[in-house]
């Protein structure tokens, strides 16, 4: 089977209109069921990641402003998620699909045995012809244990179940080089091959009036997910039919073209699941000998530790000025790297009193960035 993750906004989905009780477009709603359904017709397996719980309780509560207290807004996402569901219950269900709830945080991918937990549970909703609705945790979250925004949380979850695709629904047609919004002779992008700075600038960073998410976070979780080997696309969520036209070969929106080659399931889980707990710094050589031969990393090659962590924790791998370079388990903890750091090998024996390895991160278990 093929596979897709598609993810929709609060901006797509929220309807502030009088008469409208549950605060969610239901038209809108049910043309994303009717092409998702005609997608699995196509011999798709599908995941959609959907916002849309704060912007529904916002409604039932009748406030007019996205809040800002915590538990303001956590209430809101408790009351909007039913009404969320029951949305996509009623569309799909109209369309002879069932739909699951999958309510996620940010610990749930960052533990290894959760991540594999919510994989299996996500699989086995697909083999059943179960179109899985994923979502922030809104209700139990903190700062601490977010994803951030959905866009982040679409792209994990491509990575987590191995998606061919992830589709992004925009309020807009794709990326542009002008914000279409201020000047209505924008020229939109097609394609992009790489995510750079200059791409990036092109974004910006403000979020709608009821979700987290811009266009920068939608080229955030693009790089993610195409860094991976996924295909990622940015379409008009509001214009009916573009899902099922995208995917029978017309150009639609924004693409972006995969990085060649697939890291393996658990590489993509140690650069985008796991949550580091501590840095390395290395020196010029180590950096060299893990981006240019495909090396471990040794304690020779390191000049600085920060962070306390235990032995098999993620750390990140950076250089004197702090850019990431990868990320990887570490053979050893914060403590005793401080003792053996800029030593060689021979010597770590006689300083610590034993040797589980050579490598502090052996290369089967690191990812440059």
């Amino acid at each position: 089977m093929k596979r897709l993750v598609v993810k929709i906004g609060s901006n797509i989905l929220a309807d502030d209109r009088e008469g409208q009780t549950e605060g969610l477009n239901m038209e809108r709603i049910g043309a994303i069921a009717e092409d998702v359904v005609a997608l699995k017709a196509m011999e798709y397996e599908i995941v959609v990641v959907s916002s849309g719980a704060v912007a529904a309780g916002m409604k039932k509560l009748g406030l007019r402003e996205k809040p800002r207290e915590i538990k303001l807004k956590q209430a809101a996402a408790a009351i909007g998620q039913s009404s969320l569901m029951w949305s996509y219950e009623k569309a799909f269900g109209g369309c002879e699909t069932k739909v699951a709830q999958i309510l996620l945080t940010r610990d749930d991918l960052a533990n290894r045995k959760r991540y594999i937990n919510s994989k299996n549970t996500l699989l086995t909703l697909l083999s059943y012809g179960i179109v899985p609705v994923v979502n922030e945790n809104d209700t139990v979250v903190t700062d601490e244990i977010k994803f951030g925004d959905n866009d982040n949380l679409a792209a994990l979850v491509a990575i987590m179940i191995e998606a061919e695709r992830l589709i992004i629904l925009s309020d807009v047609d794709g990326l542009y080089h002008e914000d279409p919004r201020r000047n209505p002779g924008a020229e939109l992008i097609a394609s992009v091959d790489r995510i750079t700075d200059a791409i990036e600038k092109k974004a910006g960073d403000a979020g709608s009036a009821v979700g987290t998410g811009g266009m920068y976070s939608k080229l955030r979780a693009a790089g993610k997910a195409t860094s991976h080997g996924i295909a990622v696309n940015i379409i008009n969520g509001r214009k009916r039919g573009l899902l099922v036209s995208l995917m029978e070969g017309n150009s639609q929106g924004t693409f972006f073209r995969p990085r060649e080659g697939r890291l393996p399931n658990r590489k993509g889980w140690i650069a985008y699941g796991s949550r580091a707990a501590g840095t390395v710094v290395l020196d010029e050589g180590a950096i060299r000998a893990l981006t240019k031969m495909g090396g471990s990393l040794l304690p020779s090659g390191i000049i600085g530790v920060s962070g306390d962590f235990d032995a098999g924790a993620p750390v990140f791998c950076t250089d004197s000025e702090g850019k990431r370079i990868a990320k990887g388990l570490t053979n050893y903890s914060s403590s005793d790297i401080r003792k053996i750091f800029g030593r060689k090998t021979t010597e770590i024996e006689r300083i610590l009193g034993y040797k589980y390895s050579d490598e502090i991160i052996h290369r089967d278990n690191l990812v440059i960035l």
